[in-house]
């Protein structure tokens, strides 16, 4: 049975390989978006958890299309840098290094890939945060319930 957590609680007893069942505000961001991200945030980073995610285009009815997780690897370049300005955690999917993880004390949490009808389903509100001219791969804020993840990299 997962745990569950919010966004805005305490991470610091997460394990890595505990089953988490999240819910709270996160913020997407893919490749482009963080790039522009690292060096001049647009909102407060301090205790946010980013989602590596561009999701498809919400059908008539729903607040979000699939929403299934990018691999995390691609964005890797960006996340010491990110965890150093108060991130607190990242998702998405495949491996990462766990060194700045450590060194900040944030988290890595996984989701599954292919999942990202199921994910859509836990999104209650969907807004453009950052970036609309990227389309897509825009920064949203998300406000999630129940979303099922595995933990990958915990702060210990």
């Amino acid at each position: 049975m997962a745990r569950k957590i919010s966004t805005d609680g305490s991470f610091a007893d997460v394990t890595a390989g505990e089953a988490l069942s999240l819910s709270g505000v996160l913020y997407t961001a893919r490749d482009a978006a963080l790039k522009l991200m690292e060096n001049a945030p647009p909102f407060d980073l301090n205790g946010a958890f980013i989602y590596f995610a561009g999701p498809s285009a919400a059908p008539a009815g729903y607040v979000i299309g699939s929403i299934g997780p990018t691999t995390s690897g691609r964005m890797e370049r960006y996340i010491e840098r990110l965890l150093s300005l108060g991130v607190k955690g990242f998702i998405g999917k495949g491996a990462l290094n766990p060194a700045p993880f450590k060194r900040y004390g944030g988290v890595y949490l996984c989701a599954v890939g292919g999942a990202g009808a199921l994910y859509a389903g836990c999104v209650r509100s969907a807004e453009i945060a950052a970036y609309p001219e990227l389309g897509c791969e825009a920064s949203r804020r998300l406000e999630v319930e129940d979303m099922p993840l595995i933990c990958g990299i915990s702060a210990k």
